[in-house]
């Protein structure tokens, strides 16, 4: 059943590359564009670069390339596994000999409300956690669930939550990456995805009030269509 009083959307997609270099070298080669400067994740030693996919279907969409800083502090990072599986032993295999779109993430209206919906559904994707960045146009600071281990849930098909903004931020102008990102000449046209528990997934979708993403059953996959300076490209994450 939906909750009328959640409102969630498409945020961002992710790659996950072994270094920002290769990240950088295949989203050329892949989408015919350059990403630009991200920033640091202290918290939990990653770093990232982005461009803007934003559409009227998905406006608020953005691309994240995402990868392990080797030069993060220990001292700065929590005891925890970093977020997206990035410390899991078969991801870090496979982005070793690519880069690889892994998952998505959504915006939602109620970062809190929307977790303790899922976790109603037996769905726990973890507690929720505030983070931030510094940028050139001042600090973002973001609500995301990050479970313990890291992991993502049903092969990365059921998507992290995040919230923009302070838990206690009132302000109804919130920093969000897509606003100072320049268009990148590529654009998210549809999300496609299939699981095995395909009824479970458009069940927790709902909840949410998630729309605009094709829900069927098959293997774990995500596919992005995007339009691009190369062209329509689907990315598909199979499962990783």
């Amino acid at each position: 059943m939906k909750n009328h009083r959640l409102q969630t959307q498409i945020d961002h997609l992710v790659v996950a590359a072994r270094s920002l270099d290769e990240g950088v070298a295949w989203c050329e080669a892949t989408l015919g564009i350059t990403p630009q400067a991200g920033g640091e994740h202290e918290q939990f030693g990653t770093h990232n670069r982005l461009f803007k996919i934003a559409t009227p279907r998905y406006p608020m969409a953005y691309f994240e390339i995402i990868a392990i800083n080797p030069a993060a502090s220990s001292q700065k990072r929590n005891a925890n596994k970093r977020w997206f599986d990035l410390d899991h032993p078969a991801l870090q295999a496979s982005i070793a000999q690519e880069p690889a779109f892994i998952h998505f993430v959504v915006n939602t209206s109620d970062i809190q409300l929307a977790s303790n919906t899922w976790k109603a559904q037996g769905l726990d994707t973890g507690p929720v956690v505030q983070a931030q960045r510094q940028t050139d146009k001042g600090m973002l600071q973001w609500q995301i669930t990050v479970r313990e281990d890291g992991q993502r849930l049903l092969g990365g098909t059921l998507p992290t939550l995040i919230q923009w903004g302070k838990a206690d931020d009132t302000e109804p102008t919130r920093l969000h990456p897509r606003d100072s990102l320049p268009r990148s000449g590529v654009s998210l046209q549809n999300i496609m995805v299939t699981h095995p528990a395909a009824d479970a997934l458009k069940t927790a979708y709902e909840a949410l009030d998630l729309k605009d993403i094709a829900i069927s059953e098959g293997e774990a996959n995500i596919a992005a269509h995007l339009q691009t300076p190369k062209g329509l490209v689907v990315l598909q994450s199979r499962g990783i």
